[in-house]
């Protein structure tokens, strides 16, 4: 039977969950006012673009291919290779929650551009810091707070733990923020998972684990195997004694295509993920 408790793909939590934090390096920061925003990017030198959200990227014609940009989104955040110069293009990036669309101007260039991340702010930022800021109210009699909790900033700890997946994965090493506490793990699982999502002509491989006050975040690398077939993932098809499940991308392509893979970062909670699964399926039981 399949227990997972929470989707942490749902509503405003997704992208704190896969937010990318900045460290104590130059940051340009850009404000979002429904007008474009004019982005430089030095030719053969990545360009982080921070933006706290899920996000799809658009890309025109003119540049769609990696030779001349490379373009990865994960944690949050946009990763901008340029691998030669070309004139200012218009990039659509949608967040995939609230299907909001920001634009940039993207400009390639030999020489005059900077390589500082950028972040971008929206207009509701602001509101939501402060309530952030806010000194968390006690949840019971006792004053105790949410079991699910960071003992560093309040922050729930299925939460940090797959923004640090998420970030160890396929973020650049500046932007990974150190977690007290927070440790890599055996994972004790088989190579091949059949019994995670078996509604789905899908293969699922483990790739790592982290571990941080009793609970547990597995990154599962899932390939479609189905040619012709695309596939919406949703994290209540997998099986087994899960907390949270979230994907980073939320379609996966036809196999063979550049979106036949995603990975799916699951948090349990007392338990490795080997002994939340299906028994069929065995890890350490």
């Amino acid at each position: 039977m399949n227990r997972l408790k929470a989707s942490l793909l749902r509503g405003g939590l997704c992208a704190s969950l896969l937010s990318v934090a900045l460290q104590a390096h130059a940051v340009e920061i850009l404000h979002w006012d429904r007008k474009p925003l004019d982005v430089d990017l030095p030719v053969g030198t990545e360009r982080v673009i921070v933006l706290d959200r899920n996000v799809r990227v658009g890309l025109p014609r003119e540049i769609a291919d990696p030779d001349t940009l490379r373009v990865q989104s994960a944690g949050g955040a946009i990763y901008l290779k340029a691998g030669q110069a070309f004139d200012t293009q218009r990039v659509r990036i949608q967040d995939v929650e609230t299907n909001e669309v920001v634009l940039f101007d993207l400009t390639a260039k030999e020489s005059g551009a900077s390589d500082e991340d950028i972040k971008v702010v929206f207009p509701d930022d602001n509101a939501g810091a402060a309530t952030g800021s806010a000194e968390a109210e006690p949840d019971n009699e006792g004053g105790e707070r949410d079991r699910t909790e960071s003992s560093a900033g309040g922050t729930p700890v299925p939460v940090v733990l797959t923004r640090f997946a998420a970030q160890s994965l396929y973020a650049p090493t500046r932007t990974i923020e150190p977690v007290r506490g927070l440790n890599r793990v055996a994972m004790q699982l088989p190579d091949s998972m059949p019994s995670l999502l078996p509604s789905l002509p899908v293969s699922a491989t483990p790739v790592a684990a982290w571990k941080l006050d009793g609970w547990t975040v597995t990154a599962v690398k899932l390939t479609n195997r189905d040619p012709a077939r695309t596939f919406e993932l949703d994290p209540r098809w997998l099986q087994g004694d899960l907390y949270s499940a979230t994907f980073m991308h939320t379609t996966l392509g036809p196999r063979g295509s550049v979106a036949d893979t995603t990975t799916v970062f699951i948090v349990t909670n007392g338990l490795s993920l080997a002994k939340a699964l299906p028994l069929s399926q065995g890890g350490d039981s």
